[in-house]
């Protein structure tokens, strides 16, 4: 198979006894739309929905980091202005749910846009430098402008009618709107990595010079995936809106970038969806273990340590091995 000018890329052939990556995808598919179903009955639904947004925040990191090669530390402006965009419209304009959702995505991925067009001019350290200058730059305004409430946040957004008639008021109802686009996301996620641009971003990461020799300009497919990664981000944050009914400067704020790092690194980083294993760990840690107050943060680092030291390729990645060692066995 031929993409492009002159890059091959070979059709991964699955080989005997080995499933192809679509039949691998499949099974994923079903998995996941399995236990969506039955997870608000088992757990708290809102803890649930919770997961499913930062699963999509994680993945669309995962994206940028993953596959394009590119480390961002600035991601929570994308997820932080879309929840402050989402809040604003569905409390002060009145908008429903489904155009709120919208209007912070767009606006995450147009910033997106302009702030991939700065980093993108940059690689390696000096690209996430400039990430997380511009991310401090959103912070900043996030806390001094009138319309984000400051400190406060804007708190107690609506959750309003979907399509004017199914109340999100429901957790339950408000569950599986949130896992359907959890759904649409990890599809689009899925269809980018296997489509024959995706294919060609990979090729940048592995080697951009020989990207550049082909012919490629790389500088673009390096942008309109840092903006896909912004938008799915967005999309995740004005999610988590309507979720908690609160857009606060933890949205916007450096810690949730290096949060989205380590969910990434934990679950297992250029796997597809492995980011979602490492969301419900921390999320679960966050949660059960929010009793010992500070210590939250530092079982976390200790968490990050060993998954850098002795999971390299995540859990995921723990997992397949284990389980090669046992099929050769």
């Amino acid at each position: 198979m031929k993409n492009g000018p002159g890059l091959k890329i070979a059709p991964q052939l699955p080989g005997p006894g080995r499933p192809g990556p679509r039949a691998g995808a499949s099974a994923f598919f079903i998995c996941m739309f399995v236990v969506l179903i039955g997870a608000p009955f088992l757990i708290n639904p809102v803890f649930a929905m919770n997961v499913l947004c930062f699963g999509i925040f994680a993945c669309a990191f995962n994206l940028l980091l993953g596959y394009g090669g590119l480390l961002s530390f600035g991601h929570a402006s994308f997820f932080g202005s879309a929840a402050y965009m989402c809040a604003y419209a569905a409390k002060v304009w009145h908008w429903p749910p489904e155009l709120a959702l919208l209007s912070g995505t767009a606006f995450a991925t147009a910033l997106g846009l302009c702030f991939g067009a700065l980093a993108i001019r940059r690689q390696g350290i000096y690209f996430a430098m400039i990430t997380l200058a511009l991310a401090q730059m959103v912070y900043f305004i996030c806390v001094q402008a009138s319309f984000t409430g400051g400190e406060d946040g804007i708190q107690a957004v609506p959750r309003g009618y979907l399509f004017g008639f199914i109340d999100l008021a429901n957790d339950r109802s408000l569950y599986y709107f949130v896992a359907a686009i959890f759904c649409v996301s990890m599809v689009a996620i899925h269809r980018i990595i296997n489509s024959p641009f995706g294919q060609i971003v990979k090729a940048i990461r592995d080697n951009e010079l020989r990207a550049v020799s082909l012919g490629y300009r790389t500088s673009h497919y390096k942008l309109i995936i840092f903006t896909l990664s912004a938008g799915l981000a967005g999309l995740a944050g004005a999610t988590k809106v309507l979720v908690l009914q609160l857009a606060s400067l933890t949205d916007v704020h450096w810690a949730m970038s290096g949060e989205v790092i380590l969910m990434t690194l934990l679950g297992g980083l250029g796997a597809p969806f492995a980011p979602n294993l490492g969301a419900l760990l921390i999320l679960t840690i966050q949660n059960y273990m929010s009793g010992l107050g500070g210590w939250v943060t530092f079982i976390q680092g200790i968490v990050f340590i060993f998954c850098v030291v002795a999971l390299r390729k995540g859990i995921v990645g723990l997992l397949t091995q284990m389980f090669r060692r046992v099929k050769n066995k």
